[in-house]
């Protein structure tokens, strides 16, 4: 199988994690303050790197050694965004954040164009937006609409969407950097995000074991594992597959909600879904080879 599709496979694994965000962040409570939460799971996934350096017999240290681009794309990519998510939680109604927040993955596809040997397609162009107008269907069930004493939230949330794009984009730029470098990424994020933590906001701890679970989770997936397969499948991969791919994740949180009893189905669910899926079978088909020319041929 060739790099390219291994590595894009590779990084819809993150799709897939990320769409047990929903689920995994409603055995919390949602009691746990979103810095404190975020710094014990980007915590839990340094350990998690750790575990794989220790079992190949290494300290990890020699992944210290990057670049300052590197560490700016790094830290920068997965501080900056949850760090203007949950301001924008705080400026702006939740449902209207997600919508700007989830422009990402359309961002990516446009972006991606601009990188060396990359080129917009317009089959993935088509696959995204349908993709988006699915999310924003499903997502958007709830909206009150949008308002201009709002507006500092919404800039905020449209900056998370630059801020992931650009990360998954120019990740490209530093693809020689190996993805256990992230671990580190993760330890400073968990590090930043402990300081905010204790700037604004008050210690709340686990007190049921469905919290602790929902906790080790989200450390172990969503915020563990799914940044470790996508930086492997940003940098190698086919970015504006992986881009419409995005789409899926908050179709899977809905659908595993779903399951789990926590949500109900409706007809706005399958039909964002068939559209989702839609969206991502455009973006993903296969381009039909060029056949020879007859003086080709002859050659």
């Amino acid at each position: 199988m060739p790099v390219r599709t291994t590595a894009t496979l590779i990084g819809a694994i993150s799709v897939l994690l990320w769409g047990t965000l929903a689920l995994l962040t409603k055995l919390t409570d949602g009691e746990i303050p979103e810095f404190q939460l975020m710094a014990i799971t980007f915590a839990i996934a340094f350990l998690l790197m750790c575990g794989r350096w220790w079992s190949r017999g290494e300290s990890g240290t020699a992944y210290l050694r990057q670049s300052p681009l590197a560490w700016l794309i790094g830290v920068g990519g997965l501080f900056g965004y949850h760090f203007c998510y949950f301001k924008a939680m705080t400026l702006a109604p939740a449902v209207e954040v997600s919508l700007l927040a989830y422009l990402w993955p359309l961002l990516i596809v446009l972006f991606s164009a601009l990188l060396p040997g990359e080129h917009l397609r317009g089959q993935h162009l088509v696959g995204t937006v349908l993709a988006l107008i699915g999310c924003w269907l499903l997502v958007g069930r709830n909206a009150q609409g949008f308002a201009w004493d709002s507006l500092p939230g919404y800039l905020v949330a449209l900056a998370c969407a630059l801020i992931w794009s650009s990360y998954s984009v120019l990740s490209r730029l530093v693809r020689s950097v190996p993805t256990d470098a992230v671990g580190w990424f993760c330890l400073v994020t968990a590090l930043l995000a402990l300081g905010c933590h204790l700037m604004w906001e008050e210690t709340v701890w686990p007190q049921q074991t469905s919290q602790w679970i929902g906790v080790l989770g989200l450390g172990l997936g969503p915020v563990g594992i799914a940044f470790f397969t996508w930086d492997y499948g940003v940098k190698h991969g086919n970015l504006p597959l992986l881009g419409t791919l995005a789409y899926s994740a908050p179709l899977i949180s809905v659908v595993l909600l779903v399951l789990a009893g926590q949500a109900s189905s409706s007809t706005a669910l399958w039909l964002a879904s068939l559209i989702i899926v839609g969206g991502s079978l455009i973006a993903g088909w296969p381009r039909r080879r060029q056949s020879p020319t007859t003086e080709e041929a002859t050659t």
